[in-house]
């Protein structure tokens, strides 16, 4: 029993030990690892106030849209597409391509190579390219726009018998 005390004892001053020895080094550690944690949180915190922004601008945009305000709803379709939102990006461009907001061809196409920069998932990229072939043919750049849904077909979309359908025609 008195060895086991010993052991216990031996075993409290060894960490006690370590602790003063390498103290500095632990505070340095716990300084890291507070800095990282709060860093992480913060970057979170502000990624989600600027969708809450995007998001309330593209509500603005649509009231703005509803009440015949074609100008300022564009500049804010525009504004939240410049934004680089993966999500809120990719409604404007699609509100600004139905309600035919913007007739400049070259401008849609580099809204379309934009927010292909930014999207991640592969679904979105593949409906992006679908819906950027479809705008391509109508504008009669049938070429490009037929090299896309080949694209998507040699990929094998998800999207891949709504492509087949377009080229088929």
């Amino acid at each position: 029993m008195d060895q086991e005390l010993d052991k216990k004892i031996e075993l409290k001053d060894k960490i006690i030990l370590f602790l003063k020895d390498n103290k500095r080094k632990l505070i340095i550690f716990l300084l890291i690892v507070f800095t990282i944690i709060f860093s992480v949180i913060f970057i979170k915190i502000n990624e989600e106030k600027k969708n809450i922004l995007m998001s309330e601008k593209y509500i603005q945009a649509g009231i703005y849209l509803t009440s015949n305000n074609k100008e300022k709803s564009k500049e804010l379709f525009e504004e939240i597409i410049l934004s680089k939102n993966s999500f809120y990006s990719i409604l404007s461009l699609n509100v600004i391509l139905e309600k035919e907001l913007e007739t400049d061809q070259n401008k849609i196409l580099s809204y379309f190579d934009l927010i292909e920069k930014n999207i991640i998932s592969k679904s979105q990229n593949e409906l992006l390219t679908l819906k950027k072939a479809l705008y391509l043919i109508k504008i009669s750049k049938t070429f490009e726009g037929e090299r896309l849904l080949k694209q998507l077909l040699e990929n094998n979309s998800k999207y891949k018998a709504i492509a087949e359908e377009i080229i088929n025609k």
